[in-house]
């Protein structure tokens, strides 16, 4: 077998490994969370016994090891079974399935980060090729600084900063994200926006510092030597020879940076109020509505796992090494 679809294919088991140890913890986890939805909902002063009947009716009575087993196998199937709460109450013939209530919220997620990629990888792309370009320049220490600062601040922190300028003293944007299925695509656009600046200025310091780390290293390359001895400019050097050469390690952390925008959405949605998954992942966390809670945990996992297995591939098949064994 070849190198490159045997650690292929080594990376999908591990990867798949990794997101059943995941669906292990997330369920361990949440079993663990003091109090229940039938305390939620009775109230403090429920007795034992009606919180017993609740969990009974809720099917929670059961060992935690078959409820698991039952999770996990609908899970494969696309099935996250049935929510706690919803408009009819508790009861089985009127509870809303998961999945109808994730579906509108992972939509909600995903146009958020797609917005934020669209937004972010080409101003990385710039601002490292500018970067590089200019390297040593006030122009190359302003952007280094900038981008540093952001990164290591706190999503929740930078959301506050650009709420504060570009929400309550320019009015640019609305302070609060909030939309629904019948929201116009334009002004679904508008409300995601300082959202998704956000998150741009949260991961571009990866991007940004590695493409002007690639195209530095391959600046002193002897083809690139060539280029500027035949009296080509130092731009058409970068964006002609060094960028080519330079796009797999780019590529790679842009992958990686993908998987954590996912991730990374949960605080900015809470901020925000954006009706995504990951404010529908802490409303349910807070009402103790299990099936919600593991349905939005595990596919934060899942898409976080696959990204980053989409980064190592990129990484392994540009790898000349793998590519052309001896």
């Amino acid at each position: 077998m070849h190198p490159v679809i045997r650690t292929v294919l080594q990376r999908l088991g591990l990867g798949l490994l990794t997101l059943f140890a995941v669906s292990v913890i997330i369920f361990s986890t949440l079993e663990m969370l003091p109090g229940g939805f039938a305390e939620a909902i009775l109230g403090q002063g429920a007795t034992p016994e009606a919180v017993a009947a609740f969990n009974k009716e809720l099917g929670l009575d059961r060992p935690p090891l078959t409820r698991y087993v039952e999770w996990v196998t609908g899970a494969v199937q696309g099935d996250f079974g049935k929510s706690f709460a919803g408009a009819g109450g508790w009861r089985s013939e009127n509870v809303r399935t998961v999945a109808s209530i994730i579906g509108p919220r992972l939509y909600n997620t995903f146009f958020l980060a797609v917005l934020t990629a669209i937004i972010a990888v080409p101003l990385a792309l710039c601002l490292g090729l500018l970067t590089a370009l200019y390297r040593n320049t006030w122009f190359d220490r302003v952007a280094n600084a900038t981008t540093l600062t952001t990164i290591a601040s706190p999503e929740f922190f930078v959301a506050y900063i650009l709420v504060f300028f570009l929400a309550v003293k320019l009015r640019w944007f609305p302070p609060l994200s909030t939309v629904s299925a019948n929201t116009p695509f334009g002004e679904h656009l508008y409300k995601a926006m300082l959202p998704a600046l956000t998150l741009t200025l949260v991961i571009v310091a990866h991007m940004m510092r590695m493409t002007r780390a690639s195209i530095i290293s391959l600046l002193a390359s002897p083809y690139i030597e060539m280029a500027r001895l035949k009296g080509l400019s130092r731009s058409q050097v970068i964006l002609k020879h060094a960028l080519p050469n330079a796009w797999a390690p780019i590529a790679t952390v842009i992958a990686f940076n993908l998987a954590y925008l996912v991730v990374g959405v949960v605080v900015v949605e809470v901020v925000f109020t954006y009706p995504g998954i990951g404010q529908l992942m802490v409303d349910s966390v807070s009402s103790r509505d299990m099936p919600v809670a593991q349905a939005c945990a595990l596919i934060f996992a899942a898409t976080y796992i696959l990204l980053n297995l989409l980064a190592d591939i990129i990484a392994i098949i540009t790898n000349p090494r793998l590519l052309h064994p001896k």
